[in-house]
């Protein structure tokens, strides 16, 4: 489950802690835990999921201060121990990328969970063009992999009205370019990455975040769960939940046998 909620949860954490309770995820990836170093609201969701406290089932990935000063960082929880943790935090990237293994059948699965910049496609394309020089195209081909988190990048192959162009001037969105661009998208499935939400739907529901001013919103989904080719053969479902007020967007689930 990856699921961004909006500048740490603030006064909504009761409410997010009760949607990734009823989820509850065996692995669970998280964007926008401002202020959360403390450790107190990593510790809650992880008992909210089943999983045990402690270092070996959550990390929470320190990430690069904004211009504003504020780190949203990214959080892994895992209810299975994790093999391994990493962070990676260049001055690429706008905030983090967590890296963790654990073990999914007796065989190592490798999850990067990160969000990406939110104001320019050519900067997401930068930190996308990183993230792929982390994974061995072999390794790739061959293992078990997850990428999941809030891309902040659109893929031509959701369902985007014709006139999507008109609709985001119309809203005063300016962060998909000018007419909207797919590279970040298009570099990332073009490596081989298979979006769960499209190869095995459970609904029709398919965007994760309104965009735009009241009366000129524009349906959107920059929030994704993207599997290795033989990871994407144990995907038996995928879906948009929908998280009400709880955050600006909707979390995204996928199961695997």
């Amino acid at each position: 489950m990856t699921f961004n909620i909006l500048f740490g949860g603030e006064d909504r954490f009761e409410a997010i802690l009760a949607i990734v309770a009823a989820a509850r995820p065996d692995l669970l990836v998280l964007q926008e835990c401002v202020g959360w170093e403390d450790g107190a609201r990593l510790r809650a969701v992880a008992e909210a999921i089943g999983a045990p406290a402690g270092e070996r089932h959550a990390v929470l990935g320190n990430a690069n201060p904004r211009p504003n000063g504020r780190r949203n960082h990214v959080a892994v929880v895992s209810r299975a121990p994790l093999a391994g943790a990493r962070v990676h935090a260049p001055e690429a990237l706008a905030h983090c990328l967590v890296e963790v293994e654990l073990s999914l059948g007796g065989e190592p699965l490798v999850v990067l969970g990160t969000h990406l910049n939110a104001g320019s496609e050519d900067r997401r394309l930068t930190e996308a063009r990183w993230l792929l020089s982390l994974v061995p195209p072999t390794r790739f081909a061959a293992g078990l992999w997850a990428l999941a988190g809030d891309l902040n990048a659109l893929s031509r192959r959701d369902p985007y009205p014709a006139d999507l162009g008109a609709r985001l001037a119309a809203a005063g969105i300016e962060k998909y370019g000018s007419p909207p661009r797919f590279d970040t998208m298009d570099s990332i499935e073009a490596f081989g990455w298979a979006d769960a939400l499209l190869l095995r739907p459970r609904t029709s529901r398919w965007f994760t975040a309104l965009r735009g001013r009241d009366g000129a919103q524009v349906e959107t989904r920059t929030d994704y769960v993207l599997l290795s080719p033989r990871l994407a053969g144990r995907l038996a479902l995928a879906d948009v939940i929908d998280v009400g007020a709880a955050s600006d967007h909707h979390a995204v689930i996928a199961e695997l046998s």
